[in-house]
């Protein structure tokens, strides 16, 4: 089988052999695991994966649950505001925003601040949702990093965040 970056069996597997090689020899992917964004690459597929998984019985994808997480825990927040936090593109934010609209999930509330902008907070149904979903979430971050302890899945989390924050 190829070495792919994508799906669960690549995400979980170290050695791969070539499809129809001679005596199946491993293939040395040495010097891709030496590398942190190739790393980060298959840690986030095989989260990824499991994340899919477990959150299909929300009917959630990983930008929905993102989204309703910061509205849930910032209740009035601009679709801007979730633009940046989240590194989307507010056209990108304006189609996902509609999905969730149709599952009443969230409400859009004028800004007590900026008059421009429409403050965002989850409807009843959006909150029961996430009350479920969040738990969810972090259960399956445990599980998907079972072979760590919790102090270093802590560090793992401050050391990729140094990365990108």
């Amino acid at each position: 089988m190829w070495n792919t970056l994508d799906g669960d069996a690549a995400a979980r597997t170290h050695t791969r052999t070539a499809r129809g090689a001679v005596g199946a020899a491993a293939v040395d992917g040495g010097f891709l695991r030496g590398l942190v964004g190739y790393n980060a690459r298959r840690a986030g597929v095989s989260i990824l994966g499991l994340f899919k998984e477990r959150m299909q019985v929300f009917d959630l994808q990983p930008v929905d649950f993102s989204v309703l997480s910061l509205i849930r825990h910032n209740p009035g927040i601009t679709a801007r505001a979730i633009c940046d936090e989240l590194n989307l593109m507010a056209p990108n934010l304006v189609r996902l925003m509609a999905r969730l609209d149709e599952r009443a999930l969230v409400r859009r509330q004028p800004h007590p601040t900026d008059g421009r902008a429409w403050g965002l907070s989850l409807t009843p149904e959006g909150e029961r949702l996430m009350s479920q979903a969040e738990p969810a979430a972090a259960q399956l971050e445990v599980d998907a990093t079972a072979d760590l302890n919790d102090e270093e899945r802590a560090q793992l989390i401050r050391l990729l965040q140094r990365i990108y924050l």
